[in-house]
């Protein structure tokens, strides 16, 4: 499901990271800092541990982390990590991502359109790699790097793409490669979802902030051959939750950050991408909260969209904080030019790594250009909607698909189509009004961006206004039938060339202008800054070695840290909360009231029972539904969010008051049941906990 802030913000990888201190870092499984955490903790995770806790992860293909924890499939993670899969099984009668999907034993709906990945193995396959891309530039860089990039990764897949999934992946953003290969699930259906109303206690006004009071948490199951997956590998669920001071660890899926990146290329950042994509989708919001206001339908359709976009700009706002910062740029700026130094002051080096931050500043130059038009046609700033999605994924996967696999986009690659064609046949609801406003709304942005005298906004438009133009399209498209999609999937370019469906057709119409300006960005602007902060990278490590953790590359990570709060303002923030401080805070009206559900079990209810929690784990977004973990490799939290300060986590960690917030199982165990009467998932996850007699072989791994 297309969401309107996707395609306003593609984040570079970042080149590699400096040593850690404190409790900082996001590391690799296979290259974890066990003598650190040694002396910081006296403990530190055996082989057997890693191997268990790695298997026992998952990651959610459409940006969050997940966890087994039952020997029989079951998956714990955020409620906001479900919200699609809850919007599209509601129907007429019921609204599961507002009232909840409690169900019942044996109650389990396939989501449509949610995969699980599960890491099973780590390659180093940088030497490979790096012989392909030696001394290429340009057009040039970019052939190669697709090339090798499917030979490794169809090698990895082999005849069976629909149980595996491999993905090579940069780290330390050129300084090192790896082949990551995943057990694939996609057959995956809903358990239990509580109410919006718990799941997100608190709206906006406490997003990014603590004291919290959410139940931010889903239940899901893994299914193969239509049966629950045996997972032996799973987190056994310790319902007492973790005390102040003790250490914990959180793995999961960190999307990006950008640490060790040069300052030229944040100062680009923030200016060509963070500034305008908060403008855009500030606009989106008014936009969405309008639509929301007209009826009931209209905040359905909307409600997902707007929760997405009011976390995103707060996420901007974050941002933005850090990279205005002078002594913040400041400190970057030192760090470039000693790395810069030790360069020149060796000819040799200068032979070696070149010039790399002039080819930065030049590829950002031609960005600067074509940025604006690239956001538009590629990003799909211009066309609004999941029907408009659909299309475009239609039209690509029928022309990728006949060419070799090395040179098609890397999205339609055959280790990828499985994915691809799970999201784009995937049953959900449309809402045609909706589908509507938000094409005239992405339309007439295009026209404001580009101008109306441009060529391709005269070639897209045509004589009709944006109104005009989205009322034809979404009135005679099929696209909103699953079916319909499904045939034009497996009909492939014939079936496309032959269609008279009129979003097919604009689609069509659209995807040349739309690929040339990919193409430009990614021979003038995406290769030399590629080269640019590999040559970075491999410089700092001739100069440091490898000490550090890579940068964020949304591949499972493990952080250790404690629970613990902080100082806010000179006054102490307490680590945990409490269901008493739940009904304290709670006034009747929305973002605080509570479900009726929770109303009525009040008095069943011990007001101590701790409810969220904070810890100094190194987490960033793509680390929802992150399970925490004692040192007894049990769960003991359920990673939802970070503090205000968590924000800037993107670009420096600051120990003394970055923290993740995190449901505590004591929660979950309650809730599960006293307030839903789910004591058939209460009682399975307990049974992880004493010694689950699942066996050890079959389907999962």
């Amino acid at each position: 499901m297309r969401r309107l802030m996707m395609g306003t913000l593609a984040l570079a990888g970042v080149v590699c990271g400096a040593p850690a201190v404190a409790d900082e870092g996001m590391w690799t499984m296979n290259d974890l800092p066990t003598a650190r955490m040694q002396s910081a903790y006296g403990f530190a995770p055996d082989a057997a541990w890693v191997d268990r806790v790695q298997k026992a992860s998952v990651r959610l293909a459409g940006g969050c982390s997940g966890s087994f924890v039952s020997g029989d499939g079951l998956v714990m993670t955020n409620h906001h990590c479900a919200n699609e899969c809850l919007s599209r099984l509601s129907d007429g009668t019921h609204n599961y991502m507002a009232d909840g999907f409690i169900g019942k034993a044996g109650d389990e709906p396939k989501c449509p359109n949610i995969e699980l990945n599960q890491l099973v193995s780590i390659s180093n396959v940088t030497d490979r790699v790096d012989d392909a891309l030696a001394d290429r530039t340009g057009a040039d860089r970019v052939a190669a790097q697709r090339a090798v990039d499917s030979a490794i990764e169809k090698a990895c897949v082999g005849d069976d793409p629909d149980k595996w999934r491999c993905d090579v992946v940069t780290l330390y953003h050129g300084g090192r490669y790896a082949l990551y290969k995943y057990r694939r699930f996609q057959d995956v259906r809903m358990v239990f979802a509580p109410e919006q109303d718990i799941a997100f206690f608190g709206g906006d006004p406490d997003n990014f902030n603590f004291p919290r009071y959410d139940l931010d948490l889903t239940l899901l199951r893994a299914y193969v051959d239509g049966k629950p997956a045996r997972t032996p590998n799973y987190l056994p669920f310790d319902v007492n939750g973790p005390k102040a001071g003790e250490m914990t660890f959180v793995v999961g899926n960190p999307g990006s950050t950008q640490r060790e990146t040069p300052w030229t290329a944040l100062a680009y950042l923030r200016d060509e991408k963070v500034i305008p994509s908060q403008a855009y989708l500030s606009e989106a919001r008014g936009m969405l909260w309008q639509f929301s206001r007209e009826s009931a339908t209209h905040a359905k359709a909307a409600q997902d969209d707007l929760f997405y976009g009011d976390n995103t700009l707060k996420v901007f706002k974050g941002w933005l904080k850090t990279l205005t910062d002078e002594s913040f740029a400041d400190r970057k700026k030192a760090e470039d030019a000693k790395l810069r130094q030790w360069i020149a002051a060796d000819p040799a080096r200068g032979e070696t790594f070149g010039h790399p931050w002039q080819t930065l500043e030049k590829a950002e130059a031609r960005g600067a250009d074509i940025q604006r038009r690239y956001d538009m046609l590629e990003r799909g700033q211009a066309f609004g909607g999941d029907l408009f999605d659909y299309a475009r994924t239609l039209v690509r996967a029928a022309a990728e698909r006949d060419k070799p696999d090395a040179k098609r986009l890397p999205d339609y690659r055959d280790a990828n189509l499985p994915a691809v064609e799970q999201s784009v046949t995937s049953a959900g609801p449309i809402y045609p009004d909706y589908e509507q406003t938000r094409m005239t709304w992405a339309l007439e942005k295009m026209r404001q961006a580009l101008g109306a005298d441009a060529p391709v906004v005269k070639q897209i438009l045509g004589d009709q206004s944006p109104a005009e133009l989205a009322k034809s399209l979404v009135s005679g498209t099929r696209l909103a039938d699953p079916a319909y999609r499904e045939k034009l999937w497996q009909g492939g370019e014939q079936a496309i060339a032959n269609t008279d469906d009129p979003m097919i057709a604009f689609a069509r119409r659209v995807d040349p202008a739309a690929r040339a300006v990919r193409k430009t960005y990614e021979d003038e602007v995406e290769a030399p800054t590629d080269a640019a902060e590999t040559a970075i990278a491999k410089a700092r490590f001739a100069r440091d070695g490898a000490t550090g953790y890579p940068d964020a590359t949304f591949t499972m990570r493990l952080t250790y840290g404690q629970v613990k709060g902080w100082q806010e303002n000179g006054e102490p923030v307490a680590p945990f909360t409490h269901i008493a401080g739940l009904y304290a805070r709670a006034t009747g009206a929305d973002p605080y009231q509570l479900p009726p559900r929770w109303v009525a079990a009040r008095d069943k209810l011990d007001g101590d029972t701790p409810v969220n929690f904070v810890t100094d784990n190194d987490i960033i977004g793509g680390n929802s539904g992150s399970p925490v973990i004692d040192k007894d490799g049990h769960a003991v939290g359920l990673i939802f969010d970070g503090n205000i300060h968590s924000l800037g986590g993107n670009f420096v960690f600051d120990d003394s008051n970055n923290r993740a917030v995190a449901v505590d199982t004591a929660f979950i165990e309650t809730a599960l049941r006293r307030v839903y009467h789910r004591d058939d998932l209460a009682h399975e996850l307990a049974r992880g906990r004493m010694g689950s007699a699942a066996d050890t072989t079959g389907t999962g791994t």
